[in-house]
């Protein structure tokens, strides 16, 4: 068993070392994570966390995370990391939500903003790239939000990705990918996954950010472009011959080294006439592009949201470029204590159940007493009175 902790704990290493490690926090150290944390000041009735395990835990130091600690409150606090872009590359977010108080309604998800989001004056208004985790409210809305901001919009996933309900500790993570393929995992399990690009109903935006991007004279473009193609295929050594007369002839043209493309529906051979003309124009800067999974500034995370009953617990945050880096991290925290946690919590049930029915007998006996001693006074008065 020894043994493969340690081979476990030496593959954990390699992964560090492939793997950009963005923000990972794990509260291991006690009230210092205030000087990280930056509560926002934007509101005087902001509800405030606090550093707990709550009522039953795997591990009491391990499963320490923030804690909402008052009722019917808006929450706002953020830690900031060194900025980043995620173009071309994976991107993981991943972190553990307790709703220890069974959540009737409120919100358990967190934000990834912008570095240069404003802190202290956190609020419902501050724009953010992604908001991913649960929301609980009554019996309609118990979902996962993945909200990602394209285009100056935010834009929902339009599955329904249902969240878990109940008062333990579980592991979600957000898997954006550069191929535009996501997945959504809770508890390590995939439980949703597709294309970023139709499960956010965003083709139709991406064609208008396209054909919003060609100039006025486009049509011109792609001809002169189109007419440097055909150049492309032209005999450069070829030259004009001695008995060549233009003004019978015409103008000399060198003759091609192939088939032109396109024609009755014949294509050339090892390069395509649209892929070149694409790279031909990318650099005349005639065609832009917009990467629907792909944010040029991330530096802060956050949690800002609502809670009618306090108690949620937030821990294990983890931002990384690498997939196995986060699910071996996800069972180094959360794999290691929810047996534990769940153990706890049947002794802590078993030992209520007995204190009810403990305090149940108490009464009846109590009770029984009252009415003996009801029933013995009677009698004595009884007795007196003849």
């Amino acid at each position: 068993m020894a043994g493969a902790r340690v081979h476990f704990w030496a593959v954990c290493v390699l992964r560090v070392a492939l793997a950009t490690v963005y923000f990972q926090e794990e509260f291991l150290d006690g009230e210092r994570w205030r000087n990280r944390w930056v509560q926002s000041t934007n509101n005087s009735q902001f509800g405030h966390f606090r550093l707990s395990s709550g009522k039953f835990y795997g591990h009491k130091e391990k499963d320490k995370g923030l804690q909402t600690t008052q009722n019917g409150r808006y929450y706002a606090i953020s830690a900031r990391f060194k900025p980043f872009s995620n173009k071309g590359r994976t991107l993981v977010i991943q972190y553990t939500v307790k709703h220890e108080q069974k959540m009737d309604c409120g919100g358990g998800y967190v934000k990834i903003f912008p570095a240069d989001v404003d802190q202290k004056n956190l609020n419902g208004k501050s724009q953010y790239y992604i908001m991913f985790g649960p929301d609980i409210c009554g019996f309609d809305i118990k979902k996962v939000h993945v909200i990602l901001y394209f285009k100056n919009q935010y834009h929902a996933n339009k599955k329904s990705i249902r969240c878990k309900v109940d008062g333990f500790t579980h592991l979600y993570a957000l898997v954006l990918r550069p191929d535009l393929s996501y997945e959504v995992k809770i508890d390590g399990q995939a439980i949703e996954a597709g294309s970023i690009e139709y499960d956010w109903n965003l083709t139709s935006l991406k064609k208008m950010a396209k054909s919003s991007a060609e100039p006025e004279d486009w049509s011109q473009v792609k001809e002169e472009k189109a007419q440097d193609w055909e150049k492309h295929f032209l005999d450069a050594g070829a030259s004009e011959p001695s008995d060549w007369n233009s003004e019978l002839d015409g103008d000399w043209q060198a003759p091609m080294l192939q088939k032109p493309p396109y024609q009755d529906g014949l294509k050339p051979e090892g390069i395509d006439k649209h892929v070149w003309l694409y790279q031909k124009m990318r650099g005349t800067s005639s065609l832009m592009e917009y990467d629907l999974s792909e944010f040029e500034n991330i530096g802060a995370i956050g949690l800002e949201l609502w809670q009618v009953r306090s108690g949620t617990i937030f821990d294990n945050f983890l931002i990384t470029d690498d997939e196995e880096y986060a699910e071996n991290f996800g069972k180094a925290t959360w794999g290691e204590t929810k047996g534990p946690e769940r153990e706890m919590d049947a002794i802590q049930a078993k030992e209520e159940v007995k204190k009810a029915r403990e305090e149940d007998e108490e009464e009846l006996l109590a009770g029984r007493f009252q009415g003996r001693e009801s029933h013995f006074s009677r009698f004595h008065q009884q007795h007196n009175e003849l």
